[in-house]
């Protein structure tokens, strides 16, 4: 491979901040695929990224207080995969929940629902599920929309209480519950009574 094509693909690396998730394609605009990936292989070899998966990789994050390297935010790299896959996604389950702060619970999977189809992916002990959902039903909501109801779904009707609308009410901004509330008309009928206790001045 030529060495300036190395030395550029090298230099982006290490202009990125710790902990960012890259995937081959991300270079495809300096050198083929093929060479990209031998770029990336060396790269690998003297640790200054370590691969995901296929074509997934990271620069890695060191913590002083662990003494050693932390495992990839599963977040980026389901946004990266998406990205990959030219996948809308958006977090569901447990993810969801605690994006809003209404659980303080580390997912067992983390999920996130996507006009693609159903896929699961692991890495070091971590579990990824893309659950497929209608196009219609992710690409015309906002991505705090569609967390909103899919906390919603994850909580079920039995367990929205106060706490819950008054949590949501105090984080989301103005803004956010005006297009919430245009954007939520499709939903479930509770989902959107609920939503309108949330965005209610």
């Amino acid at each position: 491979m030529a060495s300036g094509i190395y030395t550029e693909i090298k230099k982006r690396i290490e202009l990125a901040e710790s902990g960012t998730v890259f995937l081959t394609s991300d270079f495809t605009d300096i050198a083929t695929t093929t060479t990209v990936r031998k770029c990336l292989a060396r790269q690998v070899e003297e640790k200054n990224i370590r691969r995901i998966m296929d074509g997934v990789y990271e620069k890695p994050v060191y913590s002083k207080l662990l003494k050693e390297y932390i495992p990839a935010n599963p977040e980026l790299v389901a946004y990266a995969i998406a990205r990959s896959f030219h996948w809308t996604i958006a977090p569901c389950g447990d993810v969801a929940l605690n994006k809003l702060g209404l659980s303080t619970q580390v997912p067992v999977v983390w999920s996130y629902i996507s006009d693609g189809p159903y896929r699961k992916f692991s890495w070091d002990n971590i579990a990824l599920s893309f659950k497929h959902r209608a196009n219609r039903e992710i690409s015309f909501m906002s991505e705090t929309t569609t967390l909103v109801v899919e906390a919603l779904k994850t909580l079920g009707k039995e367990r929205i209480d106060e706490s819950i609308i008054l949590s949501l009410k105090s984080r989301l901004p103005e803004a956010e519950k005006k297009k919430m509330l245009e954007e939520a008309t499709g939903v479930s009928e509770w989902i959107h009574a609920v939503i309108r206790k949330v965005c209610a001045e």
